[in-house]
């Protein structure tokens, strides 16, 4: 491959010490506002807005800029509608055979079932799949790098977004997921992660009253 033409770094930005605690503090209480719901409003969401959203999370960094992600996002009652038909057959599977008793007093807690309205309550369902390879014009295959650690990245971004939009989400990850390469018409070489369910949360949305790990907890200085 050429090497890569470089340009002068201009996009940064560069804040006076007191301005930064100032800015830190104010993004560390905006996302601890953030909160995983599970019931959706059936109200419409500008597409606009997703897809500035969207763009956001095409920010992230990616291993070799190989940006190995494809965001797929469903609208369309009746694809709503398979993709929660498959969702909770595989969630039956999982609550019924495959998950284990420490899972399932795990997740006791927080009263979730294989039954996931939610994936045709919300507007929106944008599916992020992982590309294992790319794919040039002539069909010849381009090996990603750090493939998972770069989706994660990127579906952490999406996630700020939506919810700086002023959007609630909920990360959904029925295993497995083959479905939705099938129901979407996607390629083998892109392995579903999540389903990221977006939308409007019901006026009467309840959460789990439950706590973060302090900072002692989650990090380290040396």
């Amino acid at each position: 491959m050429p090497p890569a033409k470089f340009l002068p770094l201009t996009t940064y930005r560069e804040y006076p010490p007191d301005e930064m605690d100032i800015r830190a503090a104010a993004f560390r209480e905006e996302m601890q506002r953030r909160r995983t719901v599970r019931s959706f409003a059936r109200r419409s969401v500008r597409r606009s807005l997703i897809e500035d959203c969207l763009m956001a999370a095409g920010s992230a960094p990616s291993g070799a800029n190989m940006q190995p992600w494809h965001f797929v996002v469903v609208s369309n009652p009746e694809i709503k509608r398979q993709i929660r038909a498959g969702a909770e057959q595989e969630e039956r599977e999982f609550y019924r055979r495959r998950a284990s008793q420490e899972w399932l007093a795990a997740l006791e807690p927080l009263g979730t079932d294989e039954n996931k309205p939610f994936l045709e309550d919300a507007p929106y369902l944008i599916v992020i799949f992982a590309q294992n390879h790319g794919l040039l014009p002539d069909g010849r295959k381009v090996k990603n790098y750090y493939v998972t650690e770069s989706v994660g990245i990127a579906t952490g971004v999406l996630i700020t977004a939506l919810h700086h939009a002023g959007l609630a989400t909920l990360t959904h990850t029925p295993s497995p997921m083959g479905f939705l390469n099938k129901i979407l018409g996607r390629p083998t070489n892109e392995k579903p992660t999540l389903i990221l369910v977006v939308g409007y949360p019901e006026h009467d949305a309840v959460v789990p009253e439950i706590t973060k790990k302090p900072l002692s907890e989650i990090a380290t200085f040396l």
